[in-house]
This record gives C-alpha cells, structure tokens and sequence, in this order.
C-alpha cells in the first residue's frame, strides 16, 4: 500500500459483518440501541450517534456498524444509542432531544444542515453532553470533529475530471458542476478545491445544486443539457457518487458523451468505473473515520480528552476552533480500484464483479 494511503487501516472482518446490516428503514424513523450491556454499577454510560440521511448507502452499511463495534471494543460496557434523520433537520433536531432525555454522556453527530443543528448542539452542551462533529463540521461548542480533508477531496474531483477529459480540458471545453447541499459545510469546500483544480483550464457553463439527491441532480443535469446541447458538454462534475448515479441515467437519455466522476466510492460507482460510464471517485475510507469518531467519544466519556487523535484545528461556520482530525482521500480510477477498494477489503471483487461487470471487470485486471 502507496504512502496516500497510510492513514487507510485495512478493512477487517467488521466490513462484512456491516454489508450484511444495511438499513433499508423509512426515512427519518430509524432508531436503535446497539447493545444492552449495563456498567457493573450505575447502570449502563450512553453515547447517542446521530447520522444525516438513508440516501447515501455509506451511513447505515458502513458508518453506524463500524462505529458501535469500535466502541464495544474500546468500552464494552458503553451503549450506543442511534438514530437517522432521513434526511430531514427537523428530525435531527428532535432526535438530539431525545438523546439528552435518554442521558447520553457523549452525542456524535453528523449534522444533516450544519447550521441548523447549534441550537441543538448548545442545547446538550448546557446538559453537560460532550459533542463530536462527525463527518460534517457542526456549528456550535463542538469538542472535538472527524472527517476528511475535503477541498483535498474536491480538487483530486477536479484532476480527476481534468485527467478523464484529456486532450478535451481546454478554457472553452463546456463543463457542467452538479454540487452538493449548501446545508452541509463539506460541500462548500468540494466546489472549493474544485475550482481550484479546474479554474481556467474548462469553462463552468452551468453550476447547480443537486441536494444531494439522485432524483434532483438528474433534473439538473437534464436542464443543463437542454440549455448547453448534449454535444456541447465535455465533462460532468457530481459533487458524490449517488447524484451521480441519476445523472449518468440523464447523460445517457440525453445522448452526453463526456466523463463524469463522484466522490464516497459507492459500490454502483465502482461498478460504474469498471463499466466505462464513470470515470472515477474519490474514497474516504469508512473505518478508520468511524473509529477515529468512537475513540474521541469514548476518551471524552472517560474525561481523558481528545488531544491524541484530534492534532489539528478547524473553524466552523459559527467561527469556533475546534480541534480535529483529518484523514486523507484517495482517487479511485479504473487503473487503481485493484489497489485501493479492493486491497482495503471495502468491497471484494466478487461484489463488484457480478455478472453483468464481469467481463469488464476481467478486462480491468479485476480479480
């Protein structure tokens, strides 16, 4: 494994374990407590983890498993309590609510609007519930924050997509820029590295949000190439591999021959890659994320502070520094998916390559 990698830790077991626990819940109703184990005295210590949505595959499949088995590793007599906003703020904030009802000492939250979510926050700080941002940098007295380095993520997009159009990127070459929701922090520094990774070098001919959400995206798309003609456009950029997923449905309706890529490296994107119809993503390994999350949460439990795995700072949107630990990305391309999702054990070759990518996959070198 390449040096980019380094901060990657392998993928054991608990990957497997979480492929098989993928949640397919309505919207904003999913809520569980993963482990009923009490303290020997007391009664049981609770950590409350809060996760933004149900769309994007990665949080019930991959997140949320990873997390609790961190956590029953670290402290095994701690609950986890869960909960899924579905995509909605509102019910966020409620389950936020009911997480300081429930008495949970730590809150780990990936904020589905960032700015929404400080009352919430200031409202289970005044309870004297420590906070951890995850993912996503929640505003307010946050303790501590884990994600990646995500305008790293958004200018490797930006070469991604600059590599993927060749000898096509010029300054007039028409790009088409799907971004992400405006809610959520990371998708302002996406645009933001990739700007800079393209800016002069292709011309942004139409820019929209896509909510990150397939079915909006594609709408957008769809409008973009209405607007510019389908053989106008040399390149798409989707702010994450599931708008993508309904903007490749929009390129190929619409008759768009030009590259596309994403970032979170969701199996269909993958398989997309493979296939020809993606041209690359951007992954941010999931267990050493979830882990990073479950060890600040439980230091914080145990009131021994987060200084050895958050070595570094970030500034929210509501101007607090808040001491954070950022993971490196990774570009995932056809040449490298062997040597990267595959190597991690993030998804076996046998996943990806099922019968309808097999032979592209054999072509690949895939195996």
């Amino acid at each position: 494994m390449n040096s980019t990698l380094r901060r990657t830790v392998v993928v054991t077991t608990a990957v497997s374990i979480a492929l098989g626990l993928a949640a397919c819940g309505k919207a904003g109703t999913t809520a569980s407590s993963s482990s009923s184990a009490s303290a020997a005295s007391g009664g049981a210590q609770a950590i409350g983890l809060l996760l933004p949505e149900n769309t994007t595959t990665r949080y019930e499949q991959f997140d949320k498993p990873l997390f609790e088995a961190k956590v029953k590793a670290l402290a095994p007599n701690v609950e986890v309590k869960y909960a899924n906003a579905g995509g909605s703020p509102q019910t966020q904030a409620q389950q936020v609510q009911t997480m300081i009802n429930a008495g949970v000492k730590v809150l780990v939250v990936d904020a589905q609007d960032s700015a929404q979510i400080k009352s919430s926050v200031m409202a289970a700080k005044a309870k004297g519930i420590k906070v951890v941002a995850y993912d996503r940098l929640a505003q307010g007295p946050v303790d501590a924050y884990v994600s990646f380095d995500n305008e790293k993520v958004g200018e490797l997009q930006g070469q991604g997509l600059l590599d993927a159009m060749g000898a096509k990127a010029t300054p007039s070459a028409k790009v088409v820029e799907i971004d992400g929701d405006s809610a959520d922090p990371n998708a302002a520094d996406f645009k933001a590295g990739f700007t800079k990774a393209v800016q002069g070098k292709v011309n942004i001919a139409y820019d929209a949000s896509g909510l990150w959400k397939p079915d909006v995206a594609a709408q957008k798309a769809t409008a973009a190439f209405n607007q510019l003609g389908a053989a106008n456009v040399a390149g798409v950029y989707s702010a994450n591999d599931g708008m993508a997923a309904g903007i490749v449905t929009s390129m190929k309706t619409a008759g768009v021959k030009a590259p596309i890529g994403g970032q979170d490296a969701q199996l269909d994107a993958v398989q997309r890659i493979i296939a020809g119809t993606q041209a690359y993503t951007v992954y941010k390994a999931y267990k050493p994320e979830a882990e990073a999350a479950a060890t600040l949460a439980v230091d914080l439990l145990n009131g021994t502070g987060v200084s050895s795995v958050a070595t570094a700072t970030k500034t929210s949107g509501s101007g607090d520094q808040v001491p954070s630990d950022l993971l490196t990305p990774v570009l995932v391309t056809k040449a490298n998916v062997e040597s990267t999702v595959v190597a991690d054990n993030l998804y076996t070759a046998a996943q990806i390559c099922t019968s309808d990518f097999a032979a592209a996959c054999t072509a690949a070198g895939v195996k």
